[in-house]
């Protein structure tokens, strides 16, 4: 009987999951680091769901990637086709890398499923990667102490290109083949060692009969290997600084508000994946994409309009297109420098993402601010860093426009010439007015914020005095609204010492802080202050019109409408 008493009071588990658990738990002690990650609070956002969605298209990908894999060949040989594709490939020439392709969509089963599911999962992988880091870039959740989970960001959205090229690469069809020709183009242009790095990459002059297997290396094992391994790096670094939250009262850059992770956001992730996964296998069992067959296999010669590479490449594309031809091929010592590929399809990307990499630290060098950030800017609170966004974001998509400039004309009946020149005057122009009037509208929306603050919401109620004096009552905001709109700081242009000393010697480092200064001059010469409590008490002394808002009797002027209104 003592036994059982004693057995029934242990508390050991008695059901399989919990027996297993404990089992775990005796032998490496995971319990307690579970139970405190499961207790770890995350804030409550929408937008926290992009890195998510981001995620969980990786995770689609590796599953039918896996499938894939078994069935493709990626072999260049050459052999005759006749197998159970369309009409129009029989007996046609072409490599095993395109013949598996033909069969794995067309004789195995779920293949062509497969197929679809794995490039739309591709092509939203990549979206989620932009939009969650432009969440990221416009609230300033780049700030001390992430800037290094910014940089691995960057880093997996690279790694995502490299991914995306690699794997429409493979099929070895005209569309593919074209981008690859494109790509041994750009090879070759780089100076001094393009011809070599081409030969290195293509295993000879192109096409060779190396690049479908290497790439396919790269696509199964070399990238995805990487993107895991950032993956886990990025999670880890946002656990360990815990996650940004939206301003609000109540938090602060010393607290987390919101839900822990388990249940509450255990369930949420376990919902967001089902509905990723779900979403993408709709698409593509009904969203028919990338049907090689009605390219056909690589051949050099049928080249014509529509011929673009996925989204996230379209900005090389139209780059590439928008390059003016005549006189930018100069001949140099015996080499040649083709600028016209040079500079479109390396300097600009390289401009770009050095864009990416340095501007945390740019951002840092000119505020000044050491402070760690946990709580999120408001993007109208930072128009420079606004602006520059949006007109990054302008660059980029006129860059895509202009690599489909070939379907605009045909759809629109219009000039390919003119589309190009347009495109070209807006590439330099468009960026530049969409800073200019972003940080106009952010400054904008700062001064409504302010008056909003002094002086509350209006009414529409209009009160005469017995004076005959004709008021506004307007709704003052409550403690929450107003905190939104005064908790930030509105950082100055950085203060430099003296170009001398005391004794008149110059100072070492002047020039250099004096261009860091009028840098912080163009972040921060142009801002909007927030209400300080003097102003705020400034505003609310009216006298007697500070009593209109508890005497509701007051006599008021009103529409007849409002009068019939009252009546009823």
């Amino acid at each position: 009987m003592s036994t059982d008493t004693t057995a029934s009071n242990s508390g050991a588990p008695t059901t399989p999951a919990g027996k297993a658990a404990d089992y775990l738990d005796q032998r490496t002690s995971v319990g307690g680091a579970v139970k405190e990650f499961a207790r770890k609070v995350f804030p409550d956002h929408w937008s926290f769901m992009l890195g998510e969605i981001a995620l969980f298209s990786f995770v689609v990908l590796l599953l039918t990637g896996v499938f894939l894999t078994m069935f493709f060949d990626p072999s260049m040989a050459l052999e005759e086709y006749h197998g159970a594709g369309p009409e129009t490939m029989q007996g046609q020439l072409m490599s095993v890398a395109f013949a598996s392709t033909l069969d794995l969509s067309f004789e195995v089963r779920g293949g062509l499923l497969m197929r679809q599911i794995h490039h739309w999962a591709a092509l939203i992988f990549m979206a989620a990667i932009v939009v969650h880091m432009m969440r990221v870039f416009f609230t300033g959740a780049f700030r001390k102490p992430r800037e290094i989970n910014w940089l691995v960001g960057t880093v997996l959205l690279i790694l995502g290109l490299a991914a995306g090229f690699s794997g429409y690469s493979l099929p070895d069809d005209v569309l593919s083949g074209n981008g690859l020709r494109i790509t041994d183009g750009v090879i070759k242009s780089i100076p001094v060692i393009g011809s070599y790095m081409s030969y290195f990459v293509f295993g000879g002059e192109f096409p060779g009969d190396q690049i479908i297997p290497r790439l396919f290396t790269v696509h199964i094992l070399l990238v995805p290997a990487l993107i895991l391994a950032l993956i886990g790096v990025h999670l880890f670094l946002m656990v360990l600084h815990k996650h940004t939250q939206y301003p609000g009262g109540g938090r602060t850059d010393k607290n987390v508000v919101g839900y822990p992770l388990f249940p509450v956001y255990i369930a949420k992730m376990g919902g967001n994946f089902f509905i990723v996964f779900g979403i993408l296998a709709l698409m593509g069992a009904t969203m028919s994409i990338n049907n090689v067959w009605n390219y056909g296999p690589y051949d050099p010669s049928p080249v014509g309009a529509g011929a673009q590479p996925d989204w996230y490449m379209l900005f090389l594309e139209g780059s590439l297109r928008l390059m003016p031809g005549a006189g930018m091929e100069w001949v140099i010592f015996g080499y040649t420098l083709s600028l016209n590929v040079l500079i479109p399809a390396v300097v600009i990307p390289t401009l770009l993402f050095l864009f990416l990499f340095a501007y945390p630290f740019v951002e840092a060098k000119v505020t000044g601010d050491k402070r760690e950030h946990h709580v999120l800017d408001r993007p109208r609170n930072v128009p420079v860093r606004t602006g520059l966004g949006v007109g990054f974001l302008t660059a980029f998509i006129i860059l895509a426009l202009a690599g489909s400039n070939d379907l605009i004309a045909t759809h629109f009946g219009m000039s390919i010439n003119q589309i190009t020149w347009a495109f070209r005057i807006l590439f330099f122009v468009g960026p530049v007015l969409a800073f200019l009037i972003t940080k106009r509208i952010c400054l904008g929306l700062q001064r409504k914020d302010r008056e909003l603050v002094l002086h509350g919401h209006e009414t529409g109620r209009i009160v005469r005095f017995a004076n005959g004096e004709y008021i506004e009552v307007h709704r003052p905001l409550d403690e929450q609204e107003r905190w939104l709109r005064v908790n930030y700081t509105a950082h100055k242009p950085l203060e430099i010492e003296p170009a001398t000393d005391a004794r008149g010697v110059k100072r070492k480092g002047y020039q250099k802080d004096k261009r860091w200064q009028r840098l912080s001059r163009f972040f921060y010469e142009d801002r909007v202050e927030p209400v300080t409590p003097a102003e705020l008490a400034a505003a609310h002394s009216h006298g007697e019109h500070d009593e209109i808002a508890a005497e509701r009797k007051s006599p008021e002027v009103t529409t007849g409408a409002e009068s019939v209104e009252r009546e009823r």
